[in-house]
């Protein structure tokens, strides 16, 4: 008594198999550029903050020095 599967449905089975790898792989790289592109805005958020942080000390310590009138 042997279960003899036509090649039809073993070639579906394997597609099938195929197709899942794939999409399994597809949402790790997808994963991988949500991540990336969340640290690039990360970084673009420092840069203008260390930009209007640096700009905000110049303002306040051009304010504190007495200007000189001669």
């Amino acid at each position: 008594m042997s279960c003899a599967r036509p090649p039809g449905e073993i070639k579906s089975a394997l597609t099938m198999l195929a197709s899942l790898l794939v999409l399994a792989d597809a949402a790790s790289e997808g994963r991988s550029v949500i991540l990336s592109m969340l640290v690039v805005g990360l970084i673009f958020v420092l840069v203008i903050a260390i930009g209007e942080l640096t700009h905000y000390l110049a303002v306040k310590r051009k304010a504190r020095t007495p200007s000189r009138t001669l």
